[in-house]
Parts: C-alpha cells; sequence; structure tokens
C-alpha cells in the first residue's frame, strides 16, 4: 500500500490527504516515492495493478486494449481520473463513461503525466484513478 501525504486544506476535517504521483519516463509512473513499470489502480490511496485481460477481446475493434467496464476499475470515488498514457493513446470504451455516469462519478480522461498532476492534489477519498503508464 502506497503511503499518504498530508496537507492542509479547508476541508470539514482541516486536512486533505493526497498521493505524490508523477509519470518518471514512458513505462514508468511514481506513488508516493514507489516507482510502477506497469498500469496502475489508485483507490483511496491504494494502488494495485490494473487487470486488463477481461477488456483484451476488444483490442482488434480499437487498435489497443482498451478500458472499459469488463475489467475491475476503481468505482468508490467523485472522481475518475483516466490517465491515457505518454502519447494519450489508451482508448476509453464508451461503456466506462456511461456507467461512471450512471454512478454520478465525473471522468476525466489526461494524458497520465496530467492525470498524475490532477492526482497529487487530490483527495484520496474523492479521487481514483487509473494510469496507463506507456503510449
Amino acid at each position: 500500500m502506497a503511503s499518504r501525504h498530508t496537507s492542509f486544506s479547508k476541508s470539514s476535517s482541516g486536512l486533505l490527504e493526497v498521493l505524490k504521483a508523477r509519470l518518471v519516463a514512458f513505462g514508468l509512473v511514481e506513488i508516493d516515492g514507489r516507482t510502477y513499470d506497469h498500469d496502475v489502480l489508485v483507490e483511496h490511496g491504494r494502488v494495485s495493478r490494473r487487470r486488463k485481460k477481461a477488456s483484451k477481446p476488444e483490442r482488434d475493434r480499437y487498435g489497443h486494449t482498451p478500458l472499459t467496464t469488463a475489467e475491475p476499475l476503481p468505482w468508490h470515488c467523485r472522481r475518475l481520473l483516466v490517465g491515457t498514457g505518454v502519447d494519450g493513446r489508451l482508448p476509453v470504451a464508451p461503456d466506462v463513461i456511461e456507467e461512471a455516469h450512471r454512478r454520478g462519478i465525473e471522468v476525466l480522461i489526461l494524458r497520465t503525466a496530467e492525470a498524475c498532476a490532477w492526482l497529487s492534489s487530490a483527495d484520496v477519498d474523492e479521487t481514483s484513478a487509473v494510469l496507463h503508464v506507456t503510449c
């Protein structure tokens, strides 16, 4: 489990828990000082490997294994950040957007470096992320 950094905020508790995240290089993302060389999910401050196998049948349709609701996604949030890679090439299937809206979750689809910047200033209890580390 990744450690959490605490910074000041105007929240009701007075504190906001955030993770420090950055895209180090193509294929590498660093979250709270730990480097990952694979796609990750972030939910409530916990980092885990993205399990994309269930989305692979859509690969031919998109030219790349897309993000779909067939795989486990971090839905326990108010905002879902999707980091689409260094060049923004991870396809996000429409069913992800539809399911997020059905659940009342805001979706932000950004290149991974930008998603990391957002994540680094977001409350870990309100923001989850899927970060693609390559293309």
